[in-house]
């Protein structure tokens, strides 16, 4: 099963998919136009797997780890079929730096060296898994990925160590043990990080109707958070979306370093009219690179665009096989296999005696047929991911991005973060963001009230209510990826941004209890400057702040003074 085959004159790659009997059923990547009985068929005895080396960052990949850019100098624009092409530059020599010495003890995940394979990623080669030994050679200098660095003697004998590793896609990397999920993925994204936060070594699930900005979200959070590693898998989109995404990765800056974002970004396309086949691979190659980079100790984000193709190459696949279709015609293990896939994110202490922490984090995209959450892909990832951005068409059609809906979105990290938040923001912070959610919940509830009845009919307190939430809609949910300072709020100025607001609006309910009328609260000044917040630079945000926390006690006691007279 899943050995790796080749079919036929021109030796399409294939993989067995069943064994029944003396028959194996066989799911070629390529297209098999052609294919007739009395092939030859010739079984490569290796399951499909990645080549993992110096070479991987920036590179651009197929479904199977074929290098795009490679196969069009080859084959043109279209891809011929048969074309074997290896995975990493066999010809590039790279700088190696030993950091063992000939016969130091060595052991499954220790590092033995380093290669720095872009400016920003420093490349670590490591001992494979299940070897170890006494390092019999070492050497320093500039090698090919074929040509050994290395020597360790093992009870399996002399085994030579190259830059370059492979490893079956279908199998997780091993790992010493997952930790729990207790430090915050930043993103920079406010919405993200305020309400509905994400743990490193997290799960999430964006699900969205088209046109709602999933890929818009999935490229601010590939650039924008934390993470040292990107890996971008377009499984199965639009080939006119994949070549927008391959087109401006290349161009996006790496805001902290200001060097290409390619630097420290891997991308695999799968565009919907490549073989289902591959398809289906690509999501396992892209997360075994992931996990690759979290062995060197790195945390690695991982992004699944869209994951519901997938799930659609499954259920094509099911069908030839004739399998027993589930719910909507997808297979019944499509639940298990999403499982699978989600489980291998995760933070984690991985194979080295050091007891080095990496970490990846997996968001994927979801594109439910006309927007429906309750079909099957979007319900069985609900059931596996612990957090939920729903993207809301209606949010985008009035032009309010990120477009996720603060009432059916969620996050089940906030109680294992609520630590980090305390401690490294504010003790309040849990609490703030439980009385802001409170108060977009309550203004939704108005809002039917107001369609029925105006706005000039509710009471002063809940048109308090209904103006403070609309300044926590507009001027700290709504973010502008293209604006410069817009576009990444740093957790200090997050904290910051909300606690002037709540503030505003305690003193705001105050002031109403005394006697005074909405209508005057929202003519104040400071109003203006309050929504001027997200527009102001990070040095400036704390003298801002300031400036604002004196006109709010000046302007309401004017108020106070008007009620009195």
């Amino acid at each position: 099963m899943f050995d790796v085959v080749r079919v036929g004159e021109l030796g399409l790659i294939g993989e067995v998919i069943r064994l029944e009997g003396d028959t194996a059923t066989l799911q070629i990547y390529e297209d098999t136009t052609g294919v007739r009985p009395g092939d030859k068929v010739v079984n490569t005895g290796q399951a499909l797997s990645v080549e993992l080396g110096p070479g991987l960052l920036t590179s651009i990949y197929d479904g199977i780890q074929r290098p795009l850019n490679v196969l069009r100098e080859l084959s043109g624009d279209f891809i011929s079929r048969g074309l074997t092409i290896p995975a990493l530059d066999e010809k590039k020599k790279w700088d190696f730096v030993p950091t063992k010495k000939k016969g130091d003890s060595v052991k499954p995940g220790e590092i033995i060296g380093t290669v720095q394979e872009t400016p920003l990623v420093s490349h670590k080669i490591m001992v494979p898994p299940g070897l170890s030994g006494e390092l019999t050679e070492i050497k320093e200098g500039k090698y090919t990925i074929r040509e050994a660095v290395g020597k360790i003697k093992s009870a399996q004998g002399d085994v030579p160590i190259f830059l370059a590793s492979k490893w079956r896609v279908r199998t997780p990397r091993p790992i010493n043990k997952k930790l729990p999920p207790d430090t915050p993925l930043i993103t920079g994204q406010r919405v993200m990080d305020t309400f509905f936060p994400l743990a490193k070594g997290g799960t999430a699930a964006i699900p969205g109707p088209f046109g709602s900005g999933k890929t818009v979200a999935q490229q601010q959070l590939a650039k924008w958070s934390d993470s040292k590693i990107i890996v971008y898998v377009g499984c199965g989109e639009r080939g006119n979306e994949m070549t927008e995404v391959l087109a401006t990765f290349p161009e996006l800056e790496d805001p902290r370093s200001k060097r290409p974002l390619m630097e420290r970004t891997i991308l695999v396309a799968n565009t919907s009219n490549m073989p289902v086949a591959a398809r289906e691979a690509s999501i396992y190659t892209g997360i075994t690179i992931a996990e690759y980079y979290r062995d060197m100790g790195y945390d690695v984000a991982l992004m699944a665009d869209s994951t519901s193709r997938w799930a659609e190459a499954l259920r094509e696949i099911s069908g030839r096989l004739e399998e027993m279709p589930g719910e909507e015609g997808y297979p019944a293990y499509l639940g298990s296999r999403l499982a699978e896939f989600y489980e291998r994110a995760g933070k984690a202490v991985t194979l080295s005696p050091e007891g080095r922490v990496g970490s990846v984090s997996v968001v994927g995209a979801v594109s439910p047929p006309g927007g429906d959450f309750s079909e099957p892909v979007s319900q069985n990832t609900l059931r596996v991911t612990r957090v939920f951005w729903a993207l809301d068409a209606s949010l985008a059609a009035r032009r309010h991005f990120p477009s996720i809906n603060w009432l059916t979105s969620y996050s089940l990290y906030t109680g294992d973060l609520r630590e980090w938040y305390q401690q490294n923001i504010a003790k309040e912070w849990p609490d703030m963001r439980t009385e802001a959610l409170g108060i977009l919940q309550k203004e939704a509830e108005l809002q039917d009230i107001v369609q029925l009845v105006g706005y000039d009919a509710l009471p002063e307190s809940e048109k308090g209510v209904m103006d403070l939430a609309k300044m926590i809609r507009e001027d700290y949910l709504q973010q502008s990826a293209y604006d410069p300072v817009d576009t990444y709020t740093s957790i200090r100025k997050q904290y910051l941004m909300l606690n002037t607001m709540l503030t505003f609006g305690r003193m705001e309910a105050d002031a109403i209890k005394a006697g005074a009328q909405a209508l005057q609260i929202s003519k104040m000044p400071v109003k203006s400057k309050i929504s001027k917040i997200k527009w102001t630079p990070e040095d400036q945000t704390e003298s801002l702040i300031k400036e604002i926390q004196n006109d709010m006690n000046n302007e309401f006691a004017a108020v106070a003074k008007e009620v009195v007279a």
